[in-house]
Order: structure tokens, then sequence, then C-alpha cells
């Protein structure tokens, strides 16, 4: 056994809702005879976290422990036996490609590699009958300078008496009018969850909330599950932070569209 990223469950909070049963692609939780989330198996656990965001009692997180190895050949069979063969699709690190299917007009996007689901590679497919082959320059809505959140300083005058946008830094380039329906009158910083050093984010934006008068906060992130995390790290901070605001949670698709 090696150490590895894995979830685990504290059996005193949680409430046996399920939601987190449904959430796992990789169908690791399931309900005991208690009423329970437990793992099945620890090797159909990704560690990736998908499941947190919507344990309503915060009864799961991701821990680092010895523990078996992910195994995605064994996974995709017991999601094949236990759910069928298009829940077998969404199994992390199994190959396979998602035709479009007969007759319908949505784009398909093709999974062409192993590994995390953030980082498969991808071909969206677009309908070449909504392209235009005319440029149209849009105007840039970007306020303030520097937008990294490593660079910005929680006491930057711009940042007071602000609505705060705090995005993923993909969703700029996967959403088209980022611009205008995202960052248009609003502050912007910009993390990656995944290959930031995420280590001070959680300070620094819990200063950013103490030290200024934010009038609202969004958090943008993609679908891919390790974005997630962007999201649960605004959550701590503004625990932290002591402040009493509420968080306004945007998702985008990898194919430009938002899904919430």
């Amino acid at each position: 056994m090696a150490k590895r990223m894995i979830i685990e469950i504290d059996r005193d909070k949680c409430d046996g809702c399920g939601l987190c049963t449904d959430a796992c692609a990789e169908g690791a939780l399931v309900l005991d005879e208690e009423n329970k989330a437990v793992l099945a198996k620890e090797i159909y656990c990704d560690g990736m976290g998908a499941c947190l965001d919507v344990c309503p009692t915060d009864a799961l997180k991701v821990v680092e422990k010895e523990s078996e190895e992910y195994d995605s050949k064994a996974t995709y069979q017991h999601v094949l036996d236990t759910r069928g063969e298009d829940a077998a699709k969404h199994v992390h690190g199994i190959d396979e490609t998602e035709e479009k299917e007969e007759g319908s007009d949505e784009p398909a996007a093709c999974l062409t590699s192993m590994g995390c689901p953030g980082s498969a590679a991808r071909e969206i497919r677009r309908n070449p009958a909504s392209s235009s082959n005319i440029s149209v320059s849009g105007a840039s809505e970007l306020s303030q300078w520097p937008i990294q959140l490593h660079l910005v300083s929680p006491y930057a005058p711009y940042l007071n008496e602000s609505d705060l946008l705090i995005a993923a830094d993909c969703t700029a380039f996967a959403l088209g009018s980022f611009h205008q329906d995202l960052l248009k009158q609003k502050k912007l910083v910009i993390a990656c969850p995944k290959l930031d050093d995420t280590t001070p984010y959680v300070e620094k934006i819990a200063e950013i909330l103490k030290n200024n008068t934010i009038y609202s906060l969004t958090v943008a992130i993609m679908t891919v599950p390790c974005c997630t995390g962007l999201y649960r790290m605004v959550e701590q901070a503004v625990e932290l932070s002591g402040t009493d605001i509420s968080i306004k949670k945007i998702v985008i698709g990898i194919d430009g569209q938002i899904v919430s």
C-alpha cells in the first residue's frame, strides 16, 4: 500500500441522505445497514472529491492515508454492473469516446486520454452553421491589475466597496461572454486549484473579505472535479473571515455553456 488521497466519512455527521452516492461517478460510496455512507471498496475511490459539494452535513473530506491504489478497470466494471453502460463511460481513467447521438444537435466531446478527467484531452465539436467569419472585438471589462491571487494584495484600494469575482483560470477561455456576463462591474481574482500552490489561498481570501467592504461574492469554476476545490477554499475563507456574505456559484462546462 502507498499513501494517497481518499475519501473519509465522519459517521457521526452522516445523516444517510445518499446524495454522495449519486454524485460519485465511480460508485465508491454506498449506504450501509445503519444508513451511513461507507466506501464500497477503496480501489473504487479516485480521491478527486466530487462528492464533497453535495454533502449537506460536511461529513466527507479528502485525506491522505495508506490505501490500495485506485483501480480504474475494476471501477469501470463495478459501475457497468451496477449502473449500466452510460454511467460507466464517466468513470475516471477509462478511455472512452462519447459520440453524438443520432438526430441530436448537441455537440459531443471526445475523451481520448487516460487520467484525471479534468486534464483529459477532449475535442469540442462545434456546429459550423453557428460560427461566423466576422470577427467582433468585445470591450474588456477588466478594471484592475494584478488579478492572480498570489499577486493581489488584500489591501489593494480597488477591492474596497466592490463586487468581487473569484474565477478559475480556465473559465475566461471557456465562456466566450466572460467579460459581459461575469466580469462586468466586478473586481477580479483568478486562481487554479489544481496547479497553483494553494497553501495561502484561504487566508488571503479571508483577509480580502475582512479588510474590505465586499458587496457581492461570485465564484466561477469549471465542471471538472478538481475545480470544485476553488469553491471550497472560498467557503472556508468566508467562515475564517467571520463575514456574513453569501457566495454565488457559477459553473461552466467545457463546451462554454453555463450549466448552473
